[in-house]
């Protein structure tokens, strides 16, 4: 029978796990929801108490603030929990819950719960005759086990400290290649000065470039001894933290006991001392002296510990290193570990660690079918051997891929040496890879990949199943989908650093209105500019004018209907004022692309300069319209004479003798800045040199039915699509302006009714009108402005 305050944690658990875990929770009928804003936590703490429920709401709210605030729901609500998660994390409500025993029934569980625990573990991972120290921080068993070396070399160092460390300055070894900040972090916490940190520098010639050079290490251990310091504690790999290499382990055990030192062991691939089979390299990690396991992140345990095994047979030694303690509390932190273990069962374990390494060797398989894709496990042809990435034969049956892409080179332009690879290109390669490691993270999230930088290779994409399968759920349905994906993203990239040459040139070809910019960090074809013509003009009116026109023209852009990405560059880039052409497809057209940005362009700044200068042409216009409708005032008055022009007398003799005479009105062209005649418009009805709107030019229309824009067409891939004959369309100058009507109304016809004695200085107004291409809304109304005020004048 199950303790009720045992079975009472467990609902509280479940219920606090619900409730957290539901972004879209509404509260029970008829209750209030309570808002907590971030300007309200932290605040007072209330007078009176509230109850379980009310207490989780706060934290529920707190979780999912940003999204309640921006009233939008969760993208990516809290990870879920499975069966073993729930077992891990009731084993921490437990910790805490027995800690409250009294000392003798918790002195009896924690003794049984860390020695059950320590039995498993040496057992699952053949660390025969070990004792086990369980730390929350994975680097926390590392500091321990120098403690108590130091503890072993210095035998006074438990009285004396320091002091005795005078005598001999104490060295620890560690791989170039290892976890970044770790030997740091070990001396700041026992006290020792960075020159007791020795790093070993990797292979150069021979082997994998993230292997200790064992060679070098010898060397080094012989200066030091010479030096007058003692070699103390190395620090090895099994399964680097960048590309998951080991390092030989079973000669750096044989130097270690040469020399008297301590041998300790971390890496992902320690996991695989689990399976039935194990390669000689991470069969030999059972020789150290210690090793620190991280079974959490590879069974997917939420919050569990980190294991330290090691070998030592004084136990007091152990006590005062702090890899002992006598205190039960100390030893409960394994109780959750010790719950998962049991659910899971010793089969339950092997096969998550199975299945986590056949997901690593099912892609390495796969992505060897993939073109521009190189792998760990590929060797490239046509580099030296002394700069070969991944060539590692002990490295084909690692539990971690590494992968990335790599346009080929031909022997003509690279002469069969990675030499050949400038700087420039080799960045512009690393922008590609961290672009498709971004797009199958956010394509694939369940796969688990994320990109890591190396010296020597640059950015790659790693596959690490052992460290994120189990929380992530990954099968083989998405190895299958990854490798789709990326055979997709490898042909696109491919395309686009094909081009990216063309691009260059086909930009110098339009300078100087557009400027290629070199931006080696963004993946995609590249990045330009438009220069508008500003002679004359100040510094900062000349960057104002190119800020402007560029931001319109990157709207233009992205308003098309093209596949096309067209953005204003990284967040935090140097460039300013840019745009930016992202991947693209083989069959682009690079001509069509470049003339339609620059027609484009060059239409902004027209535009731009019309506007501008508007206001003195109409001004102008004007005063001359003034003075030419007073000089046909002054002729009519002439003609017709001056009885006609008097209201009464003049209708009379209209009636009895009217006068035949045609309108002359004038038409202003607001682009020519020049007043005509309307004798043509009244005598044709129409506006002269005006086409009809539906003739002007459209790539749209043009285009072929299914072709997107900036691409060939199948019958004729060498010649340019028909989307470019916008950009030739708004190079062609206007054939007509905007044009505002000035009629003057002459007597009227005998057919014509009496509304049309109107006064001779009354100016009426035709519409406005765009000749050639159809302006922007903004001209339109900044047209109409003017007629209104044309008019009132």
């Amino acid at each position: 029978m199950v303790d009720s305050t045992l079975a009472e944690v467990d609902r509280n658990l479940s219920e606090a796990m619900r409730i957290l875990g539901d972004g879209r929770r509404e509260l029970e009928a008829g209750t209030e929801r309570q808002h907590f804003s971030r300007t309200s936590i932290p605040g007072p703490l209330q007078g009176d108490g509230q109850d379980f429920a009310t207490i989780l709401r706060l934290v529920h709210n707190v979780i999912h603030e940003e999204e309640e605030e921006e009233d939008k729901p969760s993208q990516q609500g809290m990870q879920d929990v499975s069966h073993l998660g729930h077992m891990a994390l009731l084993g921490h409500s437990l910790a805490a819950y027995v800690s409250v025993l009294d000392r003798e029934r918790l002195r009896k569980l924690t003794t049984r719960i860390l020695s059950d625990a320590t039995l498993w573990l040496c057992r699952l991972f053949r660390y025969e005759n070990g004792s086990a120290y369980f730390h929350e921080d994975d680097r926390d068993g590392l500091v321990k086990v120098c403690r108590l070396v130091i503890h072993t070399h210095f035998e006074e160092y438990g009285s004396e400290g320091y002091v005795a460390l005078s005598s001999k300055q104490p060295v620890i070894y560690h791989s170039a290649s290892g976890r970044p900040g770790l030997g740091q972090h070990v001396c700041s916490q026992l006290g020792l000065p960075l020159s007791s940190l020795c790093a070993v520098p990797c292979n150069t010639i021979f082997g994998s470039q993230h292997q200790m050079d064992v060679a070098l290490l010898d060397k080094l251990i012989k200066e030091d001894m010479e030096a007058g310091k003692l070699p103390l504690l190395l620090i090895a790999n099994a399964g680097t933290p960048g590309a998951g290499h080991t390092d030989k382990l079973s000669r750096l055990k044989d130097l270690c006991e040469q020399y008297n030192m301590w041998l300790h062991v971390e890496g992902v691939n320690l996991a695989t001392l689990a399976l039935g089979q194990v390669t000689s390299a991470i069969l030999a990690a059972t020789r150290c002296d210690s090793m620190t396991l991280t079974p959490g992140q590879w069974l997917g345990l939420p919050a569990v510990t980190a294991v330290t095994l090691y070998r030592h047979e004084n136990p007091a030694l152990s006590l005062a290193a702090g890899l002992t303690s006598s205190q039960p509390a100390s030893k409960i932190r394994a109780l959750p570990l010790w719950l998962s273990l049991q659910c899971l069962g010793h089969n339950g374990i092997v096969q998550n660690i199975r299945h986590a390494a056949s997901l690593s060797q099912q892609l390495l398989q796969k992505l060897k079918t993939v073109a521009s894709i190189k792998t760990s496990a590929v060797l490239h042809t046509g580099i030296s051997p002394g700069r070969a990435c991944f060539m590692v034969e002990d490295e084909f049956s690692s539990p971690v891929v590494l992968f990335k892409f790599s346009q080929e080179i031909s022997a003509a332009s690279s002469g069969g040496s990675v030499e050949s690879y400038c700087a420039g290109e080799k960045e512009v390669l690393d922008a590609f890879n961290r672009w498709m490691a971004e797009q199958l993270v956010q394509r694939l999230p369940t796969s688990g990949v994320e990109v890591v930088e190396l010296e020597d290779e640059g950015a790659c994409v790693r596959f690490s199943p052992l460290l994120t399968a189990a929380g992530l759920g990954t099968q083989q349905e998405d190895v299958d989908d990854l490798v789709k994906t990326l055979s997709e993203l490898a042909l696109v990239m491919s395309s686009t650093m094909s081009i990216r040459q063309d691009f260059r040139e086909e930009t110098h070809r339009h300078a100087p209105s557009l400027f290629y910019v070199e931006d080696l960090s963004w993946p995609g074809l590249g990045a330009l500019r438009y220069e508008p013509d500003t002679e004359g003009s100040s510094e900062s009116r000349r960057k104002q004018e190119v800020k402007k026109i560029n931001s319109e023209l990157l709207k233009k852009l992205q308003d098309l209907d093209a596949d096309i990405v067209f953005s204003s560059g990284p967040e935090f880039g140097t460039e300013e004022d840019c745009i930016f052409v992202g991947m693209v497809t083989e069959d682009v057209d690079v001509s069509a692309l470049v003339e339609t940005i620059a027609a484009f362009g060059r239409d902004i700044e027209e535009n731009g300069r019309l506007l501008e200068n508007m206001t003195e042409v109409v001004r102008k216009g004007i005063l001359e319209a003034e003075l030419q409708l007073q000089k046909a005032s002054e002729e009519k008055l002439m003609e017709e004479g001056v009885m006609r022009q008097l209201p009464l007398v003049g209708s009379v003799l209209n009636w009895f003798s009217p006068v035949q005479s045609s309108v002359k009105g004038r038409t202003f062209s607001l682009a020519a800045g020049s007043l005509d005649s309307t004798e043509v418009t009244y005598s044709t009805k129409a506006q002269p040199g005006r086409p009809a709107l539906q003739d002007a030019p459209s790539a749209l229309s043009k285009r072929p039915p299914g072709q997107r824009l900036f691409r060939r067409s199948a019958a004729a891939s060498d010649s340019f699509s028909e989307t470019s004959s916008i950009g030739h369309a708004e190079e062609t100058p206007q054939e007509g302006g905007v044009t505002a009507s000035i009629i003057q109304p002459s007597p009227p016809l005998p057919e014509e009714d009496s509304r049309s004695d109107a006064a001779p200085e009354k100016i009426s107004e035709a519409p406005a009108e765009v000749e050639g291409e159809a302006g922007t809304d903004a001209e339109q109304r900044q047209l109409e402005g003017q007629e209104a005020e044309l008019s009132g004048r």
